[in-house]
This record gives structure tokens, sequence and C-alpha cells, in this order.
């Protein structure tokens, strides 16, 4: 009977995961003809290296990747916290994207935030 119970217990205990990244801010300013630079505030409930917003990234409006940025470490007493990302080059005409942000150990939101570009 003891064993039953063990088994019970592990089959019903699971990983407490926190909620997605959340990209709280975004702040877009031309640096070129083509390029831009963001600034991203994301709010995570990081608890440490095993689970922390690991990264965000700038998609096109089609979902292919314009820029990416690391993040190395975990934020678990700096949040929201912002990051920026120079140098993303955007096609002419493009009037918007999107930001995605990443935890480890989830991998990608499933949505995404839409940006006008100035």
């Amino acid at each position: 009977m003891k064993k039953l119970i063990s088994l019970l217990f592990l089959a019903t205990a699971s990983p407490v995961f926190a909620s997605e990244p959340l990209v709280e801010y975004v702040a877009v300013t031309q640096t070129g003809s083509e390029t831009y630079k963001f600034t991203v505030t994301i709010r995570h409930d990081d608890t440490g290296w095993d689970h922390y917003a690991d990264g965000w990234r700038i998609l096109d409006m089609d979902g292919t990747e314009l820029g990416m940025r690391v993040l190395y470490h975990p934020h678990e007493n700096e949040q929201p916290f912002t990051r920026s990302l120079d140098g993303v080059v955007i096609p002419a005409g493009t009037t918007q994207v999107q930001v995605q942000a990443r935890d480890l150990p989830n991998g990608w939101n499933k949505g995404t935030t839409i940006v006008k570009l100035p």
C-alpha cells in the first residue's frame, strides 16, 4: 500500500510554472534609413536558472525574425526589466512588427505584441 501512495503522489505532483513573459512596453526609435532600436520591458515570474525569461525577438507580420535579444540570466529581483536591441534592419515600407518573448523552459510565447513603427 505504501508503494501505491508514493506512486499516486508522484503522479499528481507536477512542477508549477509561472505565466508566460509579458511584454509590458515597447519603444521604437529609427536610427537609420532602415535600422531601428527597440527597447522592451518584460515582466515574468523568474524563479532562477531553471525558469526565467531568456529572450525576445522582433518579427515581421509574416513571422520572419528580424532581430533577437538574448537574456543571459534570471531577473528574479528586477521586475519588470527593460533591455534594448540596436541595429534591427526593417525593410522599407514596413509599418508594423511583432515582439515575442521567450522563457526557459517553455520557449516562445504563443502570442505577440504588435508595434507600429515611427
